[in-house]
This record gives C-alpha cells, structure tokens and sequence, in this order.
C-alpha cells in the first residue's frame, strides 16, 4: 500500500479462537528477525520510506530510534546496520503511510472505538487534523489549529495552575521536554508526571541518595570491558536487543556473564548476530555464563546474601575482597553495612530467592573473582514494593569492592524508551530541585513554583478525585500505561479537559475526558522543515549520558501536523499571551535558540548547539564515573542498610509480573506474537510453572478469570488461558497493559511511588468457554492485514 492519505481502514469483526503456543526459543535475534523486521516495515510504509529510514537509523546525521535507549559507539565507526527487530517495527510504526483521517473518525463512534482492541487502534495509521470531541457528542470532528489553541487557553484560564497536569511520554526530545516544563512552570505548576514515575523513578530514588547522582555510571565501551556483567531483572533479547552484542564482546574478551531472572528469556540464553555468517545460520554465541532463575521480588535476599558471603571470604583473607582504600576514602557507613550482613537467615534467603544455596555461593564466588563488575538491571526490579531498597542493596556490592570510576565496572540501569532518560535531565520531573528552579527563573524571569506536584499515580488519583480539570499528555497513553485501569480510565472521564500531543490513535483518546483535543504532530522520522531558518533538528540522551542529534527525512503523512516545540509554542502564546516574558516563537522558529537556553539552565550542556553538532554528540558530566567522586550532601558515596523483605502470597495466590511480549514496546503493539516465548495470535495468557499449574487444579489452556488481591480489595481481569511455561515456581507472568487492571492504586514501591507492576497476588476462576473464543486478540492480526 504506498499511499492511503484520506483513505478509511476497514476491519473485520474478529474470530477468537487462533491462539497457539510451541517450544520457547533458546536464541534470540538471527535470520528470522531480519526476515520480521523488513516484513514488518515494508508492509508499513513501503519499499522506498522503509530503505531510507533503515540506512539512517542511529547514524550521525540520521534519526535516533525511537524504541529503546541503548547507547552506539561514540569511540570509532559504527556499523552501516545500527537497529535491531524491535528498533526496525518502532520505525516501520511512525513510518506507516495508513491514516486516521477525519473521515475515518466520523466513522467510527466512541462507543465502537471502546469495542476495540489497543492493536486495531494503533494500526489504523497516523492521525492526519487536529480533532475534538465535546460533552455529549459521540464522535470526534476536526477542528482549525486556532480553535483548538484557543480552546486549550480557554480551559487553563477558567481553574487554577494546581488543576492542570502536563503529562510526558519518554519519546519527547530534549528540546521539546524544556519547553514543556517552562510552560507548566510559566503558569505555576510542578504537575509535571512522566513515563518514568512508572519504570526507573526506583533507580534515582536509590541512585541519587548513595552515589549522587540518578543515572547511571558506565560507558557503552566498560561493558566490553568488565571481567563481570551481573543482567538482573531485564530481557534485553526483547527490550533492548543491541545490547546482546555487548554481552557477547564482553564474553569474548574473558569477561562473564550473569542472568537473574524469573523467566529462561532466549536473549539470556544465546545470540545469533545477524550481522555475522554465525549468527545467521549457526546456533550463535552464549550470552550468559551462569543463570540464576529467582522468585519474583527475590532479588534483594539474593544481594543480601552475596554480601554476607563476600564479607565472609573478606574475613578469611583480609585486603582480597574489600577495597579498603576505596571504601575508607569515598564512603561513609561501611562498618553498619558490615555489621548487618554478619549474619544471614539462609532458610529465608532460599525460601525467598527459590535458589540452591551452592547457586548463591557460586555467584558469590565469580564476583570475589572479579576486579571489574557491573550491574544492569531494569523493571523486574524497579517495580516492587522494595525496589528502592534492592536497588540500593546492588551499590552496596559495586561499593564494597570499589566499582566506580574504573573501566568496565559501575551501575548500569537499562532505561527503557529512547529519551526517557533525557527528559528528567531536561527539567521534566514534578520533584524538581532548588538549584534548577533558581537556573529556569533566572534566565526567563518567571518565579517557578515550589510545591512538589502529581506524579503518575497521584495524577490517576487527582482526576478520579475531581482535582484536574486540564490534563495535556505530549505523546504516551496514561489510560495503559498505568496502573488500577478502571481507576485511571474513569479518572480520564472526569477531567474537564484533555489534550493528546499524539501520532496514532490509542486507547487515551477514547476514555477521554468531558472535552478531549488530538493535536497530530510530526514524528521523529518526519521531515521537520517549517520554519524561517529551514529545516530543524531536535537531540535526545541514551541510557549512557550521550547526548546526539536526531533529525527526520520523510516526507509526512500529512499537511496538516505539527513539529512538537510548534505545537508547546503556539499553545503558550495563547495561554499566556503576546506579549509574555518568554519568548515562545523564537524557539519554535529556530531550535538553536531553544538549545541556548538549555546551555545556561541545564548544568553539563554549556555551547550545547556547538558540541552538538559533532559527529557524535557530547557526554553529560557523571562524577562517579568521571572523577570517582559522589555529589551527595557528605561528598561521599553511603553504604545503606535494609531489613530482608519478599513476596510471600497469601494461601492459594500466586506472585504475578507484568511484562512485555516480542512484539510490542510499551503500549504500542507491532503484532500479536510473542515468537521467542513461543507465544502466537494471542495476548491474554497467563504463563505458569507446570507444577504450580498442576497444584492448582487446573489444565494446561484452560479459560480462567484472574483475581488480585491487594489490601482487602479484589480486581479482576477476564479470559486468559493458563499455559504451561518454566517460570520460576510460584511466579506467573502476564502481558502488560493487559494484566494492569489487576494492579491496584496503591500498590507501589515506597518511596518511588512506582506501580508494583511484579508483585501483584493473584488466583484463577474457571470460566466457560465463550462460544466467540478466549481471546480478543485471536487472529486479529491476519484479520487486521488482510483488510489493509
């Protein structure tokens, strides 16, 4: 299909019965993700916009790949193929030439959309007009860009600063991010929420207190060089496939490999580089020496643990284990940490792990061995009601043995989308600091709030309670994202106003609030040329610090979209006026001037438009990396000290985690097939331990109801098959957004307020076989292509 602009999509109605599970994989990536990543594309957008984003994908003068935020080489060339499977659907997504015309909206009723699933929606392509939707209507219609700014203004002028929420999705460029924030500081407001509330908000709340700062603490180049990699609580095969070659130059190199995790993920396992003839027709290379398959929320009796025993060896042979001069010149609270760990309960340890006592000790072992470690860890811990403290339990170790400033050794926390990691650097956080409040105030003139304001979760409580009347999200899908569904959809509802910042339709725009406005913008691939100075670029900050271009080529779908700092700019003018402190047109005319500001606000970005203009970029200042120096209030690194704490369900529950299949990202969904977990046609399954399966009473696929259970209160989530997989015993898992509707409000991690999307308690109801099948998903996939 190479040109469907005001064309509706039809779909079919679905038939639900096409799920089918087989073997799971023991290798990731390889022939068969080349042969899925064109397919995926191609059928998208077509040959010619397939082939020129693909060659300019994470390139210097290209596009950087809105999927993860896994770094490239900044040190030598990079290979003509910088982009996995993933990274080749999330560009075939914003590349589509399929669109949600005005005509397809008039289509379709809010009443029919609410039918239909997340997949239907996003594959109905790229939204072409800005659109608007009032009180008791039952369709959405276009709207002139003026009236839907003028409506905007109209809105924020009739409450207060403290009921409006600006909302942001981890995809939002630096640029765009700064000016975001002015605007909601411009009026008077830290209700400033992100999509990193809901995954790494646990790294910096332990990150930042014990080493200084909230990111972390290694080069793209120290994992090639640690003699040990510690892979905690993340599948990079499926959520950041690339760095699967960084774990294989380690290992080529002499270093080894540790996987923690509750599921056998493929990537853990093996990788087959489809850039090398082995990858692609042999069996590839091990990613891991050791894996240990723990409990879900385990993980802190199992750092714990390892500390015990390194303490232990330390005793035996004193000056081995330990860096002395480190510890006694860079931390403070060594001896307490000491003293705590003197003594392990080993049965609470075993229990709450799963794991064999000589796996523990063998871990313990490989990293008394070694002068050179780093841990990587991602939401299977940050997303527990103890991640804060587990998280803080990993510095411990790096600590102990000196891990900091050295080459191949430090912290490493595996952000998830492409500038998530960015965004917070830029100002976008609802806890902000003195310091950057004082830098924004100075250099525009406005006094910036200082009262902290909503994070996710308390954002979800706000509307539902009646405390929002304007909600704007640049980018993301609150309604699936977050947790407790209903609760965060009727929250929607009650809000007076909503303001989707979008690309493709989702499920947002339809529980939407009592006013709800779409404003299409360009995407990252999009040819960005509209402005006085010509054509623009905008940056983003990958997981190491990097700060690099990116810049689109393709001609948009659309006349009629916006770039995003056009769109933050001509909202601003309306809301605050002419002639407002902050001159908001000149930096939707010329990004330079954007960046400018940037350079005198945001410590680490000085003559940011000429260093960014490099061949790769420019890396953020980080003092434990740097310098081994911790910018904490005592200038020195803590060793902290927490109670052993796990997950232990109640009598006939199971501990359930979230998680994502191969072929989506986040709320965006590529295709119905987890192909690596042996998963097709079908999301709504629960992946369950043969044994506990057998325990419960229940056979293999059978149709169940699931229940939590949180506080008293009880969720509920309808028609999901049981399959038999080798999880960890006691442990299931689910696809995520589909299982969120079971986790409650207030589940959460202290101190992070992070959702506990792994450490929901749940138990199944048999439930008669729907004669339409179990599955909304089933075959809805060949339905979906066959219509296109």
């Amino acid at each position: 299909m190479s040109d469907v602009r005001g064309r509706i999509v039809e779909f079919n109605d679905i038939d639900e019965n096409a799920l089918e599970v087989s073997k799971p994989k023991g290798a990731a990536a390889g022939l068969k993700a080349v042969e899925v990543a064109l397919q995926r594309a191609v059928r998208q957008g077509g040959v010619s916009r397939t082939v020129r984003s693909l060659y300019r994908i994470n390139q210097p003068d290209g596009v950087d790949c809105p999927g993860c935020a896994w770094p490239e080489s900044i040190t030598g060339d990079r290979k003509k193929i910088e982009f996995c499977e993933n990274g080749a659907k999330a560009l075939a997504e914003e590349n589509t030439t399929r669109v949600a015309s005005p005509e397809w909206w008039a289509q379709y009723s809010i009443a029919e959309l609410e039918q239909k699933t997340e997949y239907w929606l996003g594959q109905s392509g790229r939204i072409t007009h800005p659109m608007i939707i009032r009180e008791g209507e039952t369709h959405y219609q276009p709207i002139t860009w003026n009236e839907a700014f003028t409506t905007i203004a109209e809105h924020v002028h009739a409450t207060t600063p403290d009921r409006c929420t600006f909302y942001t999705s981890g995809r939002t460029p630096n640029e765009t991010a700064f000016m975001y924030q002015l605007i909601a500081r411009s009026l008077g407001t830290n209700n400033l929420p992100d999509c990193s509330n809901m995954c790494h908000e646990s790294s910096g709340s332990a990150l930042n207190p014990t080493i200084g700062i909230g990111k972390g603490t290694v080069s793209l180049e120290d994992l090639e060089k640690a003699e040990l990699i510690f892979v905690v609580g993340q599948n990079p095969g499926t959520n950041h496939p690339r760095m699967l070659g960084s774990l294989a130059e380690c290992r080529k190199n002499g270093g080894k490999v540790v996987a923690v995790n509750p599921l056998p993920e493929a990537g853990l396992l093996r990788f087959k580089d489809p850039q090398t003839p082995k990858g692609l027709l042999a069996d590839g290379e091990r990613t891991s020496d050791e894996f240990l398959q723990i409990k879900v929320g385990g993980d802190l009796a199992l750092l714990q643990a390892l500390g015990h025993l390194l303490l232990q060896k330390e005793a035996e042979a004193p000056g081995t284990i330990v860096d002395r001069e480190f510890v006694e010149s860079s931390t403070l609270g060594f001896q307490e940490y000491a003293d705590a760990r003197a003594e392990l309960d080993w049965d609470a340890t075993l229990e709450a792990t799963g794991l064999e006592r000589s796996e523990i000790e063998m871990a313990a072992d490989m990293l008394a061995n070694s002068k050179a470690t780093i841990f990587c860890w991602a939401l299977g811990i940050t997303q527990q009601p103890h991640s804060v403290d587990t998280i803080k339990e990993i510095i411990n170790l790096l600590l102990l043995q000196g891990n900091f400033g050295k080459p191949g050794a430090g912290a490493c926390p595996v952000r998830g989308h492409s500038n998530v990691q960015g965004d917070r650097t830029f100002g976008i956080w609802e806890k902000p600091t003195e310091a950057l409040l004082e830098r924004i105030d100075k250099e525009f003139g406005i006094t910036s709030p200082r009262e902290h304001g909503y994070d996710s979760t308390e954002s979800m409580d706000a509307m539902y309670d009646g405390k929002t009347d304007v909600f704007v999200s640049l980018g993301g899908n609150l309604a699936m994202a977050n947790s407790d569904t209903a609760h965060m959809e009727e929250g929607l509802r009650r809000t007076g106003l909503t303001v989707h910042i979008s690309t493709k339709p989702n499920r947002s725009h339809v529980t939407h609030g009592k006013t709800s406005i779409i404003l299409p913008t360009l995407g990252r691939t999009d040819l960005d040329d509209k402005h006085p100075g010509g054509m623009q670029f905008l940056s983003v900050e990958n997981s190491m610090s990097v700060i690099s271009r990116t810049q689109g080529r393709l001609q948009p779908v659309s006349d009629h979209l916006l770039a995003e700092p056009v769109i933050l700019a001509r909202m601003a003018r309306e809301i605050f006026g002419p002639d407002h402190i902050v001159d908001w047109k000149a930096m939707a005319d010329d990004y330079d001037v954007i960046r400018d500001h940037c350079s005198r606000v945001i410590p680490g970005t000085e003559d940011f438009n000429t260093r960014v203009r490099t061949k790769y970029g420019f890396v953020l200042p980080n003092p434990p990396r740097d310098r081994r120096s911790f910018a904490t209030a005592a200038g020195k690194a803590h060793f902290t000290v927490s109670p052993l704490e796990y997950l232990t369900p109640p009598e006939g529950h199971l501990v359930l985690q979230t998680m994502r299949s191969h072929d989506q990202y986040n709320t965006t969904f590529y295709g119905l097939d987890d192909r690596y977990r042996g998963i097709k046609g079908g999301r709504r399954v629960i992946l369950i331990h043969p044994e506990d399966l057998k325990e419960t009473g229940f056979a293999d696929r059978t149709l169940v109801d699931v229940i939590s259970v949180f506080k008293g209160e009880e969720r509920r989530a309808d028609r999901f098959r049981l399959v038999a997989y080798p999880t960890a015993r006691g442990c299931v898992a689910a696809y995520y957004p589909e299982a969120n509707a079971l986790v409650h409000r207030e589940l959460v991690a202290r101190e992070s307020n992070t959702p506990g999307f792994k450490a929901v308690m749940v138990r199944f109801e048999e439930r008669a076989e729907d004669p339409q099948g179990a599955n909304e998903y089933d075959q809805e996939e060949s339905t979906v292509e066959a219509a296109l």
